[in-house]
């Protein structure tokens, strides 16, 4: 009998799958069920060549070797992430598994489960066309992982071949970002760098982004704060109620000239004044839209301490597969109209239990589905599971997401505004005076959030009611310089390439979004920013990025100013939108990356060298932590763990620094650690987390597995 292969971007939705379809044969690196085998890989198994493996003498970095552009681009198993040297042993036996799976003689049909976006695409396609098969190849294209949705997916797949336009963008991305980045690195470092060890990272979506950053503290460096001057009266009503005003004269409240007030300041002196107008509003205030993940970052960065946006996605990203949210790299803010009876059946799940679930109430508006402003993805919603437990950090993600689509479906709140004119009754005195009021009328949807608003009560007066002036003050006030970027600001900026505003209710950041424009995708804006802090062009105050020195140097020196500008990247990541929509071919894509490549080469090559960056390697003593149970030698700290100082020769003893055990009660081993327990066998480790959230202490010891040459943690209890 004949079987179905489907392959998932990762081991957890692979569990997704088996479970929806009731597969409960695990065996090693697959599921196997009745109809179906069900595998995974790590996200991308496979990456392109680098250049030393197309040609040995690119091993060498020398300016001659550049521009380089292999005529065909070749994958290979992806490098250790600990040896970029090796092979990733882990993804070159998940690979051999999968490839044996297609070759299999009962297996008649390939389906590719992986995100469904450019990435996801060209995970699955790179691992299923390297084979090179003839099998009929499908796509399960899934918003959620949730069993009914994987079920009816499977009932609805797309062949393959359909999605060629995405595979196309995706690959087209790939290829472009290699060249622009093996290329202008290399260049750049060999120009610009003295020293070895590191490199000076250029790249397509690396160099807006800083560029963004630069120019805002240079916006805050050149800012010349001007003084104004306001002037403010206080009015009493024939009731004795008092309230305040602010002078304007033709629309204008601020003065730069302090004369000019002063002289309006003598003339109110024994004045009457008169209400000439009075206007009383009621407004409706609506909920902010659904999130994407820009507005979820941002949201996320802004208001909780410690969090950056590549942790944000992170999070989310775990609450998408363990099937609680839908995908969250999405760039809309709506839902689809298909998703209209999904949306109110989780609106019934969630509403159970709460204190104003009666004022929730679902109904189908604009606000929340349109067809005509969701890109490829829906908003992120929560799914119709609900989860009985949360890290508190999930807790944090998924609440958010929870409560903005709540809000959809609470009444729209409701405020009345009052605006008041007062005139002196002195005709040298050609301004007004006006007092704005505000009432909160309904709270609705900022229930959800216990957003409080701040009334601010005038009293009841008509028009022509003549009121007395009972004080007057001019006060002195300070330009602002603009304020540092954020994650959240600079997200905003990045997602509509500078274009539209802060409001969220902006349309124009709709459409900027909608036509393409972008610096990078909802995907990869996280991991720009904390590549930008890791390569040290941008650092971090408080919440606020700043430019380093070197960032600075590097937007000041480096002569491809188009890799700066938003506009030239905006388009690129448009163009890449508009292959996905077959407005435009690979094939020129990449022939206008390629020549820009060139170009920007050779105009390196023939710039004055400058050194902005010069790499010191200081070699810091190294501290003995202890000796190695194994073998008798140093135990000294490494990058990822501490470990054995005879590796070389073969020694296995290491401590991971993210031992997954001791990750399970969020603790990581220190070196203080590491030293007890070498000198002693055992350590006392206080302030252990248990699975309910309490704080515990306990010894422990780190013993090796009789079966093999590794070490198991061991806890023991004070009696």
């Amino acid at each position: 009998m004949s079987k179905k292969l489907i392959i998932s971007e990762k081991p957890s939705v692979a569990k997704n799958i088996a479970d929806a379809l009731n597969i409960k044969t695990r065996k090693e690196g697959y599921f196997e069920g009745e109809d179906y085998f069900v595998t995974w890989a790590f996200g991308h198994l496979l990456q392109l060549y680098d250049a030393k493996d197309y040609d040995e003498g690119m091993a060498r970095w020398s300016m001659d070797n550049f521009p380089f552009i292999p005529s065909h681009f070749r994958y290979k198993v992806k490098s250790d992430p600990r040896n970029k040297g090796k092979e990733d042993l882990g993804a070159k036996k998940q690979l051999k598994i999968i490839y044996s799976l297609i070759k299999r003689n009962d297996v008649d049909t390939v389906i590719s489960a992986c995100d469904f976006d450019r990435e996801g695409q060209i995970i699955g396609d790179t691992i299923i066309y390297n084979l090179k098969t003839k099998k009929q190849v499908y796509r399960l294209l899934l918003n959620e992982w949730t069993p009914n949705e994987v079920v009816k997916g499977i009932q609805n797949l797309k062949p393959n071949t359909e999605m060629k336009p995405l595979q196309d963008a995706g690959i087209s991305r790939q290829w472009a970002d290699w060249v622009i980045g093996i290329n202008l690195t290399s260049v750049a470092t060999l120009k610009y760098q003295k020293g070895v060890g590191k490199a000076l990272n250029i790249g397509r979506v690396l160099l807006p982004t800083l560029k963004i950053i630069y120019d805002r503290d240079k916006e805050i460096e050149n800012f010349v704060p001007e003084t104004y001057f306001k002037l403010t009266a206080t009015f009493q009503t024939k009731d004795n109620k008092v309230y305040e005003g602010t002078y304007f004269e033709k629309n204008e409240d601020k003065f730069k000239n302090k004369e000019t007030l002063d002289s309006i300041e003598q003339a109110l002196t024994s004045q009457t004044s008169t209400i000439i107008d009075k206007k009383v509003e009621r407004k409706r205030e609506y909920p902010p839209y659904l999130f994407n993940l820009s507005n979820l970052q941002g949201y996320i960065t802004s208001k909780f301490k410690g969090w950056t946006s590549d942790k944000v996605l992170k999070v989310a990203q775990s609450l998408y597969e363990k099937k609680y949210i839908t995908y969250p790299r999405t760039a809309s803010v709506v839902l689809e109209e298909s998703l209209v009876e999904k949306a109110a059946k989780v609106l019934d799940n969630l509403k159970q239990g709460l204190p104003f679930a009666d004022e929730i109430n679902f109904m189908k508006s604009k606000r929340v589905f349109d067809n005509s402003k969701v890109e490829s993805h829906s908003a992120i919603i929560p799914t119709y599971l609900i989860p009985k437990s949360l890290t508190q950090d999930e807790k944090i993600v998924y609440n958010s997401i929870k409560n903005r689509f709540l809000m959809q479906f609470m009444p729209i709140a409701e405020y009345e505004e009052t605006k008041m004119i007062t005139k002196v009754n002195n005709s040298e005195i050609e301004g007004v005076f006006i007092s704005k009021g505000k009432v909160q009328l309904v709270e609705g949807w900022k229930k959800i959030e216990k957003i409080e608003s701040k009334d601010t009560i005038l009293p009841y007066v008509s028009i022509n009611d003549m009121v007395d002036l009972i004080n007057h003050t001019i006060t002195s006030h300070v330009t602002k310089p603009p304020k540092q970027h954020t994650e959240k600001t600079l997200l905003k900026k990045m997602e509509t390439c500078g274009k539209g505003h802060d409001d969220e209710e902006n349309e124009e950041m709709l459409t900027a979004i909608l036509s393409g424009y972008s610096i990078g995708t909802p995907a990869t804006r996280a991991e720009t920013i904390k590549k930008l802090k890791d390569v040290g062009y941008i650092t971090t105050q408080n919440k606020n990025l700043i430019c380093t020195e070197l960032g600075r140097k590097l937007v000041e020196t480096f002569p491809i100013k188009e890799l700066f500008d938003l506009e030239f990247t905006g388009r690129l990541e448009k163009t890449l939108s508009d292959i996905e929509k077959q407005k435009f071919t690979k094939q020129e894509f990449l022939h206008a990356i390629f020549d820009f490549t060139t170009k920007a080469v050779d105009k390196i090559k023939n710039e004055q060298q400058v050194i902005i960056n010069e790499v010191v390697r200081n070699k810091k003593p190294i501290e003995v932590l202890g000796k190695c149970p194994l073998c008798g030698h140093s135990v000294i700290e490494g990058q990822k763990g501490f470990g054995c100082s005879n590796w070389k020769n073969g020694c296995k003893f290491v401590i991971w620094k993210n031992d997954k055990f001791l990750a399970t009660m969020k603790k990581k081993p220190t070196k203080t650690m590491v030293k007890s327990l070498l000198k002693n066998g055992v350590v006392t480790v206080k302030g252990l987390t248990s699975k309910k959230g309490s704080k515990f202490d306990a010894n422990m010891r780190y013993e090796k597995n009789q079966e093999n040459e590794f070490f198991s943690w061991k806890m023991e209890f004070n009696k």
